[in-house]
């Protein structure tokens, strides 16, 4: 039986990156694809985004749990990684926030996702923001 996340993700792919039902229903959601940092295996993440300009914001809450989530420390170690978004799938280089830059995307995200207030509130460490950068694709002659 799928979990969770697994049914997410096959929602996603059927309906161009929108979730039909459950609590992501009318939410920005995309799929992070890192590559695992010790295993070196493709590991797929639905999460909710924000955008800044034309970069994409996620943040790794983990629901404030004490730890940060794996998909945090995949990127960590290889940043290139590929995100679905829209229907549509490219590659993007991630970059984790300064202390300034993250306070402020961090309260847009919450503005967005309220639920990434109680978050913060119920950990004692500092949730990391990254920000994700399309890479832009080569012009075909």
């Amino acid at each position: 039986m799928p979990n969770f996340n697994e049914t997410l993700i096959e929602d996603l792919r059927a309906h161009d990156g929108q979730a039909t039902s459950g609590p992501f229903l009318g939410r920005p959601v995309l799929i992070l694809t890192t590559t695992g940092a010790k295993s070196g295996e493709r590991r797929e993440t639905p999460l909710a985004y924000t955008r800044d300009g034309d970069d994409i914001v996620i943040v790794a809450s983990m629901g404030g749990a004490p730890r940060n989530p794996s998909w945090y420390h995949n990127l960590v170690a290889n940043p290139r990684v590929t995100v679905e978004l829209g229907g549509e799938t490219f590659q993007a280089d991630a970059r984790v926030t300064d202390p300034e830059e993250r306070r402020r995307l961090y309260d847009r995200h919450a503005e967005v996702f309220p639920g990434f207030r109680d978050y913060e509130a119920k950990t004692s460490r500092t949730i990391p923001v990254i920000v994700l950068k399309r890479v832009a694709t080569a012009a075909v002659a």
